[in-house]
């Protein structure tokens, strides 16, 4: 169910709880009907604790109206992936990760910084964009849904999370996840068997959203996740303040792809695309850009 714009009377009631100061009738039916209308109470509910009240917090801050902008042609009738990235199932995969910080952390700027950042990064992976494309290359993030040409089988030698007989582990997902050794871990945290199943990436939208969420969760030692970087819980050693790495989106640019698009010491094309994406969410969700966009002069994570 999408968040309601109009006066209902349940929140004729919240108001009415408010108004008489009455907090322990407003906490219950905060509690009983915030998981059912997400972002609606979410001023009136923001400070209770739980996965509802956190799920109600993350349709508040991205509600359906900014995410159909946001992805704004993901449904155009030459994007592969028109039909299946759905607000619904955002909002349902981040709800399994919202004890773990996701779009919960720190102020609402913060808490709106990161739904930017996670939605440009997996943009640009799945964009269908170009330069003189309608309203802007940016306003084409999740077009693909799966790895386009003919890949291969993404197997590697694997005793921990060996390859399943005939499958194949190419980019799928907001993320596009590849090889075994990435499915098998994205799947234990999600708890789905995506060794022998990593089709569901690109069949089950909630498990695709999930996917991109646990790679943007999941530190991969020494680096941190992209969580911690966005939402100030990074905090740089010493060698990462000589590789000239500032916590900023751009560290996450280099997170993702460091290797290839960072370090050059003017913009990389790819990288841009991915800066330009945040800050036309940012605009939208309100919030400022914060520092160091880009990762021109950072060296990558080794």
């Amino acid at each position: 169910m999408h968040p309601q714009e109009n006066d209902t009377p349940i929140t004729q009631q919240i108001r009415h709880a408010t108004t008489q100061k009455e907090t322990k009738t407003m906490e219950v039916l905060c509690l009983t009907i915030v998981s059912s209308l997400l972002g609606t109470l979410d001023h009136q509910c923001g400070s209770l604790q739980g996965g509802a009240g956190n799920n109600g917090s993350i349709a508040s801050l991205i509600r359906q109206s900014i995410f159909d902008q946001m992805l704004k042609h993901r449904n155009d009738a030459n994007c592969p992936a028109k039909g299946f990235y759905t607000y619904d199932a955002f909002i349902a995969a981040a709800a399994a990760f919202t004890r773990r910080g996701f779009a919960t952390t720190g102020d609402v700027d913060t808490r709106k910084r990161e739904l930017a950042a996670f939605f440009a990064q997996t943009s640009h992976e799945t964009t269908g964009g170009w330069k003189t494309a309608p309203d802007g290359p940016n306003a084409w993030g999740y077009c693909f849904l799966e790895e386009q040409g003919d890949p291969s089988d993404y197997c590697v030698s694997s005793s921990q999370y060996p390859c399943a007989p005939g499958e194949k582990y190419y980019g799928r997902g907001p993320f596009q996840i590849a090889y075994n050794y990435n499915y098998g871990p994205a799947g234990e945290a999600i708890g789905v068997d995506l060794l022998k199943r990593p089709e569901l990436v690109a069949t089950d939208a909630v498990v695709s959203f999930k996917t991109a969420l646990w790679f943007w969760m999941t530190p991969q030692s020494p680096k941190p996740s992209c969580h911690e970087v966005i939402t100030g819980e990074w905090t740089p050693l010493a060698a990462d303040r000589t590789a000239g790495r500032s916590p900023g989106f751009g560290v996450i640019t280099n997170l993702v792809n460091g290797g290839v698009e960072c370090g050059k010491n003017t913009t990389d094309a790819n990288a841009e695309d991915r800066i330009g994406f945040y800050k036309r969410y940012c605009d939208l969700l309100g919030v400022s850009y914060g520092d160091h966009l880009d990762c021109n002069e950072q060296d990558p994570f080794a």
